[in-house]
C-alpha cells in the first residue's frame, strides 16, 4: 500500500514564511532531490485537490498531498517467521525489542536468521511487501530496541537524525565487578591487527569513540550500568568497558562469563526521537531478557529504582 501524507499550510507568522514553494516546504521536511525525483516518475503531489509542480506557491489555508511511489520488495532476503517483539508500529515505522542471537542483517553465513528474515515473513503474513531498512544497528547478541523505517521518507529523515546524534540511545550491561559511580570513556577505537570481528583501543590509529555510564547497583561481584553513546563504532560499549576493567558478561568476544547469562548482557533500553512525519516526541522503553533477573538487582522483571532516578545530566 502506497503512503499517502497531508500537509494544511499554515498561516504564516513571519514574513518569510510567505509565498513558500511546494519544494522548498517539502525539503523541509526531510524529502530530499532524490525522493521527489522518485515521486514525479512514480507518485503525486497534488494541491487542493489538484496536481502541482514542485515551484508553485503555497499560501495558507492550501491542503498539500504526497503519494510516495511504491516501492519492490527487498531482493535476496527470504522471509523466515521468528519470534520477535514489535514495540509500536505505524505507516511510517516499526519499533523492535530485538531478542538475542539475531544478526540485524543477512551475512555470508547468516543467510536466513537474521532480523531482516524475520521482519520480511512478518510483512509476508500481511499480505504486504517491504524494503527493509534498520535504522539502529545492534549487535547479533545484544537485545532490544531498535528502529525499522517503512518507507523512503521516515528512512531518510531518522538516517539524518541519526547522523546528528539526534535519536538518544540508552543501554543497560551487567558488568564485572563495581566501576565508579560515573563516568566517560573518551578512547579512540579500531580493527584489531589478525582479526576480523575483534576491536580494540587504539590512540594512534582508532576513530574517535566516546561513551557516558552510570552504575546503578552493584552485588555480588556484578553491577548494572546505564550507557549512553556520543559516536557508534563497532563493538563500542563492549571495547570500552573491557578498557576500562569492567567487561560485559557473557561476551563470547570480550568476556565469555557465562555465569549470569547465556549471551553478552548488553540491552538496548530506551530511545527518544522526533517522529519523522507528525514531529511528536517518541519515547520507548523495553526491559532486559527474563534471564537478567536471576541477578538480584531485577525483582519480578522490574528494574532498580535507580534507573528510574536518575538520568544523565541529574545531580544525583
Amino acid at each position: 500500500m502506497r503512503r499517502r501524507l497531508r500537509y494544511e499550510i499554515g498561516r504564516a507568522d513571519r514574513e518569510e514564511n510567505a509565498n513558500e514553494s511546494v519544494m522548498s516546504f517539502l525539503k523541509k521536511r526531510g524529502y530530499s532531490r532524490h525522493i521527489l525525483t522518485k515521486i514525479k516518475a512514480d507518485g503525486s503531489i497534488e494541491k487542493n485537490g489538484h496536481p502541482v509542480g514542485a515551484r508553485e506557491l503555497l499560501q495558507a489555508g492550501d491542503i498539500l498531498t504526497v503519494e510516495l511511489p511504491a516501492e519492490e520488495p527487498s531482493a535476496g532476503i527470504a522471509p523466515v517467521p521468528m519470534k520477535f517483539e514489535a514495540v509500536y508500529e505505524d505507516e511510517d515505522l516499526l519499533v523492535i525489542n530485538k531478542p538475542a542471537d539475531m544478526p540485524i542483517h543477512p551475512s555470508v553465513n547468516n543467510h536466513e536468521n537474521t532480523l531482516a528474515n524475520a521482519v520480511a515473513a512478518y510483512y509476508l503474513e500481511r499480505g504486504e511487501g517491504f524494503v527493509y531498512r534498520c535504522i539502529n544497528r545492534l549487535d547479533r547478541d545484544t537485545t532490544g530496541l531498535l528502529i525499522v523505517a517503512k518507507n523512503m521518507l521516515s528512512a531518510a529523515v531518522l538516517s539524518n537524525m541519526g547522523k546528528k546524534r539526534e535519536i538518544e540511545r540508552e543501554y543497560l550491561a551487567l558488568v564485572k565487578e563495581n566501576p565508579p559511580a560515573r563516568g566517560t570513556i573518551d578512547a579512540p577505537i579500531a580493527r584489531k591487527e589478525g582479526s576480523v570481528l575483534e576491536r580494540c583501543v587504539d590512540f594512534e590509529n582508532g576513530e574517535s569513540a566516546v561513551t557516558h555510564y552510570r552504575r546503578l547497583a552493584y552485588k555480588d561481584g556484578y553491577s548494572l550500568v546505564s550507557l549512553k553513546l556520543e559516536t557508534g563504532r563497532t563493538h563500542q560499549i563492549r571495547v570500552h568497558m573491557k578498557y576500562l576493567g569492567y567487561p560485559v558478561t557473557g561476551d563470547f568476544l570480550y568476556h565469555p562469563d557465562f555465569s549470569l547469562t547465556e549471551h553478552q548482557a548488553l540491552h538496548s533500553y530506551r530511545l527518544a526521537f522526533t517522529h519523522p512525519v507528525t514531529e511528536q516526541r517518541m519515547e520507548f522503553t523495553a526491559l532486559p531478557p527474563k534471564e537478567w533477573s536471576a541477578w538480584s538487582g531485577f525483582t519480578d522483571g522490574c528494574l532498580p529504582e535507580s534507573l528510574a532516578l536518575h538520568r544523565y545530566g541529574d545531580s544525583g
